[in-house]
């Protein structure tokens, strides 16, 4: 999640590091329920991996975290993973969009993506490839 964001979502949980979910990988769903396109998701996917961003979440920003992410819509299912960090594994949770894959996110959100990863310190190969993905264009 973009930091600035997260702050505004989760202001008591300090980013606690980076790592890889392998196994899984980025895709977007949700078109018809996403005001500015496709939603990010994970999918299961042997052999592929995300670069994500851990935080330390407080019980009040996790309720917090629920409520922005649709728990009470039914629009994620959230679930704990295993994450590779450069000091051994982390279970964390993710929010995954309940929703088919499939659609194109908004350059705008594909952009915040990008822009994300590499202030996380994502390897440059990674975030050219989120801005290489095709996308709705910024008029649509």
């Amino acid at each position: 999640m973009e930091p600035a964001q997260m702050m505004e979502r989760a202001p008591h949980s300090p980013m606690a590091g980076t790592g890889w979910l392998e196994g899984w990988r980025l895709t977007f769903g949700g078109e018809d329920i996403g005001w500015e396109g496709a939603l990010a998701t994970i999918v299961e996917d042997p052999g592929s991996r995300v670069f994500v961003v851990t935080y330390d979440v407080t019980p009040l920003d996790e309720a917090l975290l629920d409520r922005w992410e649709g728990g009470e819509l039914g629009l994620h299912n959230k679930i704990r993973l295993r994450v590779q960090t450069m000091d051994g594994a982390v279970v964390a949770w993710f929010y995954v969009l309940d929703a088919y894959e499939g659609g194109l996110p908004s350059a705008r959100y594909l952009g915040v993506l990008a822009d994300a990863a590499e202030a996380a310190g994502a390897p440059q190969d990674y975030v050219d490839d989120l801005r290489t993905r095709p996308c709705r264009g910024i008029a649509t």
